[in-house]
């Protein structure tokens, strides 16, 4: 009685460990390609992110990430983003600028706050002067 237990029990397991290993993500049954199918798709899914993101040519160095590497000041995107992109391309994305800000040039020698009338606006002087030092143009009025 005993063998039969364990027969039943194995056969069982077995089935079932077959099962699984014979569905690919999509749930087609595919056992022989689906380990290549699933390495093929997975390489040709990241290609179009890594192509766009390696131009920069700036190797990313195993144990370092790309923003201890590179001075991403500016760049829109998040710090976790372009560790991410480094990470998985090998290669760290060029620095993005921020697209250029609507407003008044921002004369070097002058604070925004000195150069347009900011009355009204909601945001402090503070605030103004260093986005005008940060983008070399000095914000639209931001009414309240």
């Amino acid at each position: 009685m005993r063998t039969r237990k364990i027969s039943a029990l194995t056969l069982t397991a077995v089935a079932l460990g077959l099962a699984l290993t014979a569905c690919n993500n999509d749930g087609a049954d595919n056992a022989s390609s689906s380990g290549s199918s699933a390495s093929s798709s997975g390489a040709s899914a990241s290609q179009p992110d890594a192509a766009k993101d390696k131009p920069s040519g700036t190797p990313a160095k195993s144990d370092t990430k790309c923003t201890d590497q590179l001075n991403y000041e500016g760049d829109p995107r998040s710090n976790a983003e372009i560790n991410s992109i480094g990470a998985d391309t090998g290669s760290c994305p060029p620095v993005q600028k921020p697209e250029k800000a609507s407003g008044t040039p921002k004369d070097p020698d002058k604070k925004c706050t000195d150069q347009v009338d900011y009355a009204g606006d909601s945001r402090s002087n503070a605030e103004i002067n260093s986005i005008g030092e940060d983008t070399g143009t000095c914000p639209p009025v931001k009414q309240k």
